[in-house]
């Protein structure tokens, strides 16, 4: 080899060990994020954000180690695949910690739910139907 190619080597070598060391430090964050933030809306954002952004940087990390073409059209997809369903899922869980009440009120600044819920909550009390809310209780009631 030739002593360019070394340091060129060395100077890949040391972004590799940057982006992975800060692509953990990112996925641990989430990790904390998840155990201590207080209610579901926080934790999701915690499991949400910051982890994708680790993702990323891992496997940037790992297509410039491996130093073959080939890698990195794999490693964009797995990179699409998990930033095409990560807001997907947390919206989802949103929605469904938002009707179970698995949150806390007052830590949110605004609440842009509230008006969908309702509206939806009447538009089953006009067609006939009991709330869900109300189909909830009772079922709780029942022996």
């Amino acid at each position: 080899m030739t002593p360019d190619a070394t340091g060129m080597d060395a100077v890949i070598d040391a972004v590799t060990a940057v982006l992975l060391i800060v692509g953990a430090l990112m996925s641990l964050g989430a990790a904390i994020g998840l155990l201590r933030f207080p209610d579901l809306m926080s934790r999701m954002h915690a499991a949400t954000k910051p982890q994708v952004l680790g993702l990323f940087l891992v496997l940037a990390a790992i297509g410039l180690q491996m130093r073959e073409l080939w890698v990195w059209p794999v490693l964009l997809v797995a990179w699409i695949f998990q930033l095409l369903t990560v807001p997907v899922s947390a919206h989802m869980v949103g929605r469904a910690g938002y009707r179970t009440k698995h949150l806390h009120p007052e830590l949110l600044s605004a609440d842009e739910l509230e008006a969908v819920v309702l509206r939806a909550a009447g538009e089953q009390a006009s067609a006939g139907e009991e709330p869900a809310e109300e189909k909830d209780e009772e079922a709780g009631k029942q022996p």
